[in-house]
């Protein structure tokens, strides 16, 4: 890897709300990194022809080879001329090649094969794409060397932190007691499940903390984020599922706690703003300077914290279940509620039926290995299916 002053990066899912907000650490801090190549899905042509012009990229891909023509024309007028990949196997191709950190901040499922390039050909992987690191598990694990994986969630990288400052020598796991991931609650916080019967997707969408992509805002919503990042953090970790905790605490600023067995806890604090952990993991081991405001201990702060109601938001303890379970069945809720969310969205679904919906093609599952692409994708491609079926 090159210094940190000329540290090289690769952005997939540049367009998105990852992308853009790691396009704007890398632009204040010119002299820390530089754009090598841009990925996106191909919907925002325009918008990924501007970021490549004005970062220099010297090869962009597009995850739907239909854009392309848009692609090019939309880069002529930006005056950029960098070299043109398409399809998943492109942007997959990106991902493997040289630079010293790539980001994979693509939504969902399609992540994994990009996910696997950029680890295969070694290289520094800040990991924003959770889905294929739970779909992809034992894949993943393989595959990253230590040091090459880094979260860019906001809970794994707070967990990441604690674990670091409580190491004696650096990163250590041996005197933890439990992890405790926060949530914000999302937008229906202390509601009933018969209070959610009428959710529709505006108010779905009205996340109270972050701004984030419509697929993240709504997981956020149901919680079935918080699950996903439960079985992350015990992927990330090693640390057993009855080991993590969620609890909720609706300020976003503790991001996340680690508890040891001495009954001490150490929890990492910060305004929510995402680039905090996008500036860590681009820069890791070292921090980037101001990379977003800190807290501000002038001012008078009230943080609270609840327990999850898990009959109003079961999505978690489903989690559980399927995590523990291993093997396929993480992909199976995956790519359930990848399609339940699309129904939802678009009110072929209502919002309670989104968790019902991957509950149920969860039991419709026998549990297999997932100790190939093609065993995973498999899964995947049967979920969806599943799932398309109950939801007409």
């Amino acid at each position: 890897m090159t210094s940190s002053a000329t540290r090289t990066v690769t952005v997939l899912g540049s367009t998105g709300s990852i992308g853009t907000q790691a396009l704007d650490v890398i632009a204040r801090n010119p002299a820390r990194f530089q754009v090598r190549a841009l990925a996106a899905g191909g919907g925002q042509a325009d918008l990924l022809a501007r970021q490549a012009a004005e970062f220099g990229a010297t090869a962009v891909a597009v995850a739907d080879p239909a854009a392309v023509p848009a692609l090019r024309a939309a880069l002529a007028a930006a005056g950029a001329a960098p070299e043109v990949l398409a399809g998943p196997e492109g942007v997959a191709e990106l991902a493997a090649r040289e630079a010293d950190v790539v980001l994979n901040g693509i939504t969902g499922a399609l992540g994994l094969t990009s996910t696997l390039a950029a680890l295969e050909a070694d290289r520094v992987l800040a990991l924003a794409n959770k889905e294929s690191l739970i779909i992809g598990g034992p894949l993943v694990k393989r595959l990253a060397r230590p040091g090459r994986l880094i979260p860019v969630d906001s809970e794994h990288a707070a967990l990441m932190q604690c674990l670091w400052a409580a190491g004696p020598g650096g990163f250590s796991v041996k005197p933890v007691r439990r992890l405790v991931v926060t949530a914000s609650g999302g937008p229906f916080r202390g509601r009933t499940r018969a209070e959610l019967a009428d959710v529709t997707p505006e108010m779905a969408l009205n996340h109270p903390t972050w701004s984030m992509g419509p697929v993240i805002t709504i997981n956020s919503a149901t919680l079935v984020n918080k699950g996903l990042e439960v079985i992350e953090a015990h992927l990330l970790f090693d640390i057993p599922f009855d080991r993590i905790e969620v609890v909720v605490h609706p300020q976003s600023v503790i991001h996340s706690m680690v508890e040891f067995t001495d009954g001490s806890t150490i929890a990492q604090a910060s305004p929510p703003d995402m680039r905090l952990p996008i500036a860590l993991a681009l820069g890791f081991p070292e921090r980037v300077a101001d990379a977003a405001p800190a807290v501000d201990w002038t001012a008078s702060h009230t943080w609270t914290f609840d327990p999850l109601d898990d009959s109003a938001f079961p999505s978690v303890a489903l989690a559980r279940h399927v995590g523990r379970q291993g093997g396929t069945a993480p992909a199976v809720y995956n790519a359930a509620n990848e399609v339940c969310v699309e129904a939802f969205r678009k009110g072929a679904l209502p919002f309670l039926g989104i968790v019902d919906t991957v509950a149920e093609v969860v039991s419709r599952h026998r549990t297999g290995p997932a100790e190939s692409v093609e065993e995973v994708l498999a899964a995947d491609d049967w979920a969806r299916g599943e799932a398309r079926l109950l939801v007409r």
